[in-house]
């Protein structure tokens, strides 16, 4: 490969995506960022619309960095996604996506189905976990379950609007417990009866290996080159945890963003059931991870709705909201005055596993303010 040689990345987050342009030797020729919404149709339901979020962001951001770096699309040897996961998205034998995606596990709708779940397999299960949601979509929806040809995640899905292959990484499938089984790396026909039939989920790859190579069509979206190599990607938090040097066994990563993740990276598969366990990004790797339902979005909750000042300013050329609200926090004594906060407003992962948990701030009094507030929330997730 020659010097002009470029890489590729895109990753779509809750909140927003990003996407880098790269050399081969890791300098970043250009970056380029999409803000999205996110769908709440119900009270802990969590969604986002495949084509006009995934798909969307991802070839705004790949004409602003083709645009913005001033590369021939031909010199892109490889691209790679990541994005927020394990989410369930229905399509159909063409490919059209059945219904808005169901996101991880901020979207708590499946309590039945992992109370079930739990039932007739003596395991114990979460909001994270995929295949409850799988079931839901049967139970609730059964005209959309009996049109779905395959059930793909978020970066799957990018990677099928570019390549036309059904796919997911090894990692990612890992997150569809009980459908798949981590353990034998195979999708689990034993659970069909209770979720789906082993032929609606897609081919089990490595984060690394080639799926296939851009269509002609995704090549006109989106101005990449006819044929080049895609990979199969994985979750946000896995692509992260190598970013921060993740690499050897005992290595660990915290992630904060909306939610907040942790990999451990370990020598062979743990068995757990208070958090989770699951092959890493190529063969003989293993990963134990936790993970809270809410941290960022618990601030960004705080901002749309109590910082108004704050973002007024903002968006008038002053301080970013967030750094105001930081410095108005610091004005608050640790324990916020008394102030205790409970960070469950989307339920709550590893380790209550308690899709039903609920937040909370108490201990409020006339003499509180909205510093002690806001620091009760960051303390909240602190402790958590």
């Amino acid at each position: 490969m020659s010097d002009d040689t470029h890489l590729l990345g895109v990753d779509v987050g809750t909140y927003s995506s990003k996407g880098v342009l790269v050399s081969l030797k890791g300098d970043v020729v250009a970056s380029h960022v999409v803000e999205h919404s996110l769908s709440t149709p119900e009270p802990g339901w969590f969604e986002h619309d495949a084509d006009s979020v995934w798909w969307s962001d991802f070839v705004q951001i790949v004409r602003a960095l083709l645009e913005t770096g001033g590369v021939d699309p031909r010199s892109i040897a490889g691209i790679g996604t990541s994005a927020l996961g394990s989410c369930v998205l229905p399509i159909d034998e063409s490919g059209k996506p059945l219904r808005p995606a169901i996101l991880y596990g901020i979207d708590t709708r499946a309590t039945d189905e992992i109370a079930y779940l739990g039932k007739v397999t003596g395991r114990q299960f979460t909001s994270q976990d995929s295949g409850p949601k799988v079931r839901w979509i049967r139970v609730h929806e059964p005209e959309v379950y009996e049109k779905s040809r395959w059930f793909l995640t978020s970066q799957a899905y990018l990677v099928f609007r570019l390549t036309g292959e059904p796919s997911i990484d090894i990692y990612t499938a890992g997150g569809y417990r009980p459908a798949y089984d981590a353990e034998n790396r195979r999708w689990a026909p034993e659970t069909a009866e209770h979720i789906a039939p082993i032929d609606r989920f897609p081919r089990a790859y490595w984060s690394h290996e080639v799926v296939g190579t851009v269509t002609a069509d995704a090549a006109r979206e989106t101005g990449l080159s006819e044929g080049t190599p895609v990979i199969a990607g994985t979750t946000d938090a896995a692509a992260e945890a190598i970013s921060a040097g993740v690499s050897s066994v005992g290595d660990m990563m915290v992630m904060f963003g909306s939610s907040i993740f942790f990999i451990l990276k370990t020598s062979g598969l743990v068995k757990t059931e208070r958090f989770w366990a699951s092959n890493f990004l190529e063969e003989g790797t293993y990963a134990f991870m936790g993970g809270m339902s809410t941290a960022g979005s618990l601030t960004r909750w705080f901002r749309d709705h109590f910082a108004q000042v704050e973002l007024h300013k903002q968006e008038t050329g002053g301080p970013d909201a967030y750094a105001a609200l930081a410095e108005l926090a610091s004005g608050s004594p640790a324990g916020a005055n008394g102030l205790v906060a409970l960070p469950y407003f989307a339920g709550e992962r590893t380790p209550l596993h308690d899709p039903d948990a609920k937040g909370a701030i108490f201990g409020l009094t006339l003499r509180h303010t909205r510093a002690d507030i806001y620091r009760a929330l960051l303390e909240s997730v602190a402790y958590g």
